[in-house]
């Protein structure tokens, strides 16, 4: 017979997991998003738990469990530092639970207010005109982009705080402009300010 005690902290785990990787997607970050990674999110901290408790004041078996870790290895590529500190955050969130459910609960509401704190910091910055940090292709992060052609120079888009990368293509006469944005409405809004600037040939928008 299972004692629904044992349990509690399960269901703590899941619901813990869940939040993290709500509040992940919330903040823009794309990877949380996937089957695997979500699977991740439920299994890792879960297992993390198991194995506390099992050697748990059990030198011998702790000794074995960890040579028998040692040979795991793990190939999936970590693509930034966030997703490495959201690995360990899970890690720990079920090394806690088995030791005092009060420090899980504590990690995961300050993990949550963290990542909405800077969310919110972010949309304020950019309220302001200003950035509080540099878009970054390889984090995960969903961007919405545009690619302007353009036979001449434009000064609107070289001065934009969207600009990535400019391209003066000297053999088809043209300057390539690529704008990067996280929401889908700054895109929307821009490409209507710079659409009838003389010089622009062709824009291309990449809405996900």
């Amino acid at each position: 017979m299972i004692d629904i005690s044992e349990l509690e902290p399960i269901v703590l785990l899941i619901v813990s997991s869940f939040l993290i990787r709500q509040t992940l997607i919330y903040a823009n970050q794309g990877w949380a998003k996937s089957y695997s990674q979500t699977i991740s999110f439920f299994l890792l901290p879960i297992i993390t738990y198991v194995i506390t408790k099992t050697i748990s004041g059990n030198i011998a078996l702790s000794l074995g469990m960890i040579g028998a870790l040692s040979i795991v290895r793990f190939r999936h590529p970590v693509k930034s530092a966030l997703e490495l500190i959201i690995y360990f955050d899970l890690i720990t969130l079920g090394i806690a639970t088995s030791v005092r459910t009060k420090w899980s609960i504590q990690l995961v509401l300050v993990t949550i207010l963290v990542i909405l704190f800077v969310k919110f910091l972010g949309n304020y910055f950019k309220s302001k005109g200003k950035s509080f940090y540099n878009i970054s292709f390889n984090e995960g992060i969903e961007h919405h982009d545009l690619e302007i052609y353009a036979s001449d120079y434009v000064e609107a888009l070289e001065n934009s705080k969207f600009l990535k990368n400019m391209i003066n293509d000297k053999e088809n006469k043209e300057f390539i402009y690529k704008l990067s944005f996280e929401r889908k409405e700054d895109l929307i809004e821009f490409k209507k300010k710079i659409e009838n600037e003389k010089p622009i040939k062709k824009i291309e928008a990449q809405i996900l």
